[in-house]
């Protein structure tokens, strides 16, 4: 009886009608969800990102950077945007900061160079001694082989001391200094780091003119002096940037003794365990020492750094 109603041409456009209306009604109902989820997450997101102000006044080494210039102000402001949001490299930078910054802050001292320097590390190589660049520049301050040389360091396929942090930055100082007396400041000290001094030398004369804020550079030079500024800026004030990073989740510094060494020797990793450590722990506060073994023909003196871990 059921199946001759349904038979019944005007049952099947009832039918049909339910049918139409019910998938019309799920439809509506599933763009409004869809609506409500995409303004959700939007105004969450407009939430939690946000356009941090530059500060009033903002020095290098001692030095005013004239904010009151347009593109001062919007260079400094993108760079700070970059590493405020460079969540996972600044957070890092702000954890290694107690390990090398002890081992940095009185070279600087000691050779005259002002202490925001130790900034620059940052932008060379986000802390990290073993940092090589795809051009072959090495270690915490990236010197290449000839500057390296040039400044007095030891680089052979035995030695390489553009690793050796203390011996590095002692060059690195040298280098500044040199700047200093070419350029009279310590901005122009640091974008001839980065651009070279013959090539600054060049810029200058061809532009008629000496400030580091008036001469138009290549781009990577034109940005460095406000990557170094930007991530003073947010390593040392944190907080201000949203980073929370406690004080007993950054690395500590790590002990060491020095141990002396005036011959060749065959076997690093016999000589680590000589040391009371490993050859992992040798190689990881030595990394200037490239090979496993050193033939050191010349009698000449080397110290390493044994960790002091009990």
């Amino acid at each position: 009886m059921m199946f001759q109603k349904f038979k019944d041409k005007k049952w099947w456009k009832i039918l049909l009608s339910i049918v139409v209306v019910a998938n019309i009604l799920l439809v509506v109902f599933a763009v409004s969800s869809l609506k409500s989820e995409s303004k959700r997450v939007e105004t969450t997101a407009v939430e939690q990102i946000t356009s941090y102000p530059l500060p009033e006044k903002v020095a290098f080494a001692g030095e005013k950077m004239p904010l009151e210039l347009f593109d001062v102000r919007e260079y400094l402001d993108r760079e700070l945007i970059s590493n405020a949001y460079f969540h996972s490299q600044t957070i890092r930078l702000i954890k290694l900061a107690p390990r090398y910054f002890p081992l940095i802050e009185p070279i600087l001292k000691k050779n005259g160079i002002p202490d925001d320097f130790k900034y620059l590390a940052m932008a060379e190589s986000a802390l990290n001694p073993r940092a090589v660049s795809p051009a072959g520049a090495v270690g915490f301050w990236q010197f290449l082989d000839v500057t390296a040389k040039e400044y007095g360091l030891e680089v052979n396929k035995e030695i390489d001391e553009r690793y050796h942090i203390e011996k590095s930055t002692e060059a690195f100082c040298r280098y500044l200094n040199d700047g200093y007396r070419n350029f009279g400041n310590w901005t122009m000290a640091a974008a001839a780091y980065n651009g070279g001094m013959a090539r600054i030398q060049r810029q200058m004369e061809r532009q008629k003119l000496t400030n580091f804020y008036d001469l138009y550079f290549a781009e990577e030079t034109r940005r460095y002096i406000y990557r170094i500024v930007a991530i003073k800026l947010v390593v040392e004030n944190p907080e201000k940037y949203n980073f929370n990073v406690e004080d007993s989740e950054k690395y500590p510094f790590i002990k060491t003794r020095n141990v002396e060494i005036t011959g060749p020797v065959t076997d690093f990793g016999t000589f680590a365990i000589q040391q009371g450590i490993n050859y992992k722990y040798l190689k990881d506060f030595n990394p200037w020492l490239r090979d496993d073994q050193l033939t050191n023909s010349g009698r000449k003196k080397y110290i390493v750094k044994i960790p002091v871990l009990n």
